[in-house]
């Protein structure tokens, strides 16, 4: 266990070298409540963007290093941003969404499958584990809900502005979507880090009854009253029990 200690300290006081240099301030919360744990920390994250970018024509082998981000933007489009943007393009422009991702390294297997289940049950349907050869164990927060539209080539658009238009809605839908499961990830994951115990402990001070469920026992009658037999729903009723382990 020193060994993911020591991880966990040289990962959070490196320097950010992302293009933004800091968290996305809609899943701040989320890589908080990881990084607070004794069972986690956050290696690197995204809270989902829509950018285009402009590609090398002639080279397709080489575009991810030759090319130019023309826009970008963490929260939903504006259409005149886009097409201001892509009035720059000068090779082949690409329209992407590309979804919430997060990679989290945990301290025990039994830590990542949690998480998984979190995930999955997010709507993360793309997420898996790695465990490396050092035995760093490496969860991550994957979706399949992303988008990938051509929108010129060699400098030239090959779209109508109807189209853009459409675009633009189809991917400040997927971001809505985004964010949806991005707060249904948030509060799983607080439901899943707090004992079992104490969430009974909080349900009772509270009195929650819709945490409860209440079943009339067939037939039996005692002093002309119904008699019932009240059930804790626990969380992992809710919650899917298996995870894939991805080397």
């Amino acid at each position: 266990m020193e060994s993911f200690i020591q991880w966990k300290k040289q990962c959070l006081n490196k320097i950010d070298l992302s293009k933004k240099g800091s968290v996305d301030e809609d899943i701040s919360h989320i890589v908080s409540v990881l990084n607070n744990s004794d069972r986690f920390f956050t290696t690197s994250s995204c809270s989902g963007r829509i950018i285009l970018i402009d590609g090398v024509s002639d080279n397709p082998d080489v575009q991810k290093q030759n090319c130019s981000w023309l826009f970008v933007t963490h929260k939903k489009c504006q259409i005149g941003d886009l097409v201001s943007a892509l009035q720059k393009s000068r090779g082949d422009a690409v329209l992407k969404f590309e979804p919430f991702l997060l990679h989290i390294q945990c301290r025990q297997i039994e830590d990542g499958q949690l998480l998984y289940s979190v995930a999955v049950n997010s709507g993360f349907r793309n997420s898996g584990l790695t465990v490396g050869k050092k035995g760093k164990i490496i969860m991550a927060v994957r979706s399949t809900h992303g988008l990938e539209v051509p929108l010129s080539h060699k400098g030239q658009v090959l779209v109508n502005q109807d189209y853009i238009h459409f675009l633009v809605e189809v991917a400040n839908q997927k971001m809505d979507e985004n964010l949806k499961r991005i707060e249904r990830f948030h509060g799983y994951l607080q439901s899943a880090l707090i004992p079992a115990d104490l969430q009974r402990s909080i349900r009772l001070e509270t009195g929650e009854e819709s945490v409860y469920k209440r079943r009339r026992k067939r037939g039996q009658i005692d002093g002309g009253q119904e008699s019932r037999e009240i059930i804790p729903i626990e969380l992992e009723d809710c919650m899917d029990s298996g995870f894939d382990l991805f080397q």
